[in-house]
């Protein structure tokens, strides 16, 4: 006599994290204990945000940003993964992306210590003579870092699709065999639903103002996240800045793209290099992409799309 599976019931859980939401869709069998499940998924995310968050004084991260120069500190394991990362995407984007843009976001009315004022139009940041991949010393054996330069470190551009693949653990750890995470626009999935077919993500239309789907994109085991000029900027004056900066240079980014989506096997490769593709413009982005073997979708301000997952 064979014994069937268990069916699968399609279950939901969110909860607040990082000035947002984060939200699961999953199937599961009832042997899986469910309270367990969403606390371990909160207790992942809140994690990240106690060690990465600007908006948090005594996160490790500001504790870092704190520090004197040429003082070890030490760090929580998952912050030093970000941290790798993000040093390692800094080098292949060329600058592109870059986490010591702290003071520049800042300067212009974004973050924790925005400092901008409605009228009157900031400068340029000038870079500082080191690098951020020079002035960041890591020692992942010990667990420490240590600056060489002042620097204000802002990972807004890649801890969110680390919380997610955060959670991804979780499931993975509960045996979850088909889920759907994420955070904002940041999402990955696992398995396919329960008739079989992919989980289903909107890919937005970059407008301001507007929730607008203009397409969509199936995901099956992959992460897919999106970065743009379209959700979050200040008017100042006649003009429009949006949040993300341009590290070359020291200013807000102005380029022909409106948005980049990214796919990857990871969330957090997926966020951090919607970010760099998106500062480097709607030539260089792509080129990059297609030297990396990576899926994206470019969006061009007057509409136009380029590439394809």
């Amino acid at each position: 006599m064979s014994i069937e599976p268990p069916a699968l019931e399609r279950r939901t859980l969110n909860g607040p994290t990082m000035g947002t939401r984060y939200s699961a869709v999953f199937f599961v069998s009832n042997d899986v204990d469910q309270e367990k499940l969403a606390a371990a998924l909160f207790e992942a995310v809140d994690r990240v945000d106690h060690q990465m968050s600007t908006w948090k004084p005594d996160s490790d991260l500001n504790r870092l940003n704190r520090a004197a120069t040429d003082i070890w500190v030490p760090i929580p394991a998952e912050l030093m993964s970000v941290l790798q990362a993000s040093l390692r995407i800094g080098r292949q984007s060329q600058g592109a992306f870059d986490i010591g843009i702290g003071d520049l976001v800042c300067a212009w009315g974004f973050g924790a210590r925005a400092a901008a004022s409605d009228s009157v139009l900031p400068g340029p940041v000038v870079p500082q003579r080191m690098t951020t991949t020079e002035a960041l010393e890591l020692d992942p054996s010990l667990r420490r870092a240590r600056k060489h330069a002042p620097l204000a470190l802002d990972l807004s551009g890649i801890a969110k699709g680390y919380a997610v693949d955060e959670m991804a653990r979780v499931m993975r750890r509960f045996a979850v065999p088909a889920w759907l995470v994420g955070i904002d626009g940041e999402m990955r999935a696992a398995g396919v639903k329960r008739d079989g077919t992919p989980w289903v993500v909107a890919h937005e239309r970059p407008v301001r103002g507007a929730r607008e789907a203009m397409g969509v994109i199936e995901l099956e085991d992959r992460a897919v996240a999106t970065s743009g000029n379209y959700r979050r900027f200040r008017d100042i004056g006649t003009r429009t800045i949006s949040h993300t900066m341009d590290p070359r240079i020291g200013l807000p980014l102005e380029n022909g793209l409106a948005s980049v989506t990214v796919l990857a096997a990871t969330c957090m490769e997926a966020d951090a290099w919607a970010s760099a593709y998106l500062v480097m413009g709607e030539v260089a982005g792509p080129w990059l992409a297609q030297v990396m073997d990576m899926d994206a979708i470019f969006v061009l301000a007057n509409g136009t799309v380029l590439g394809r997952p």
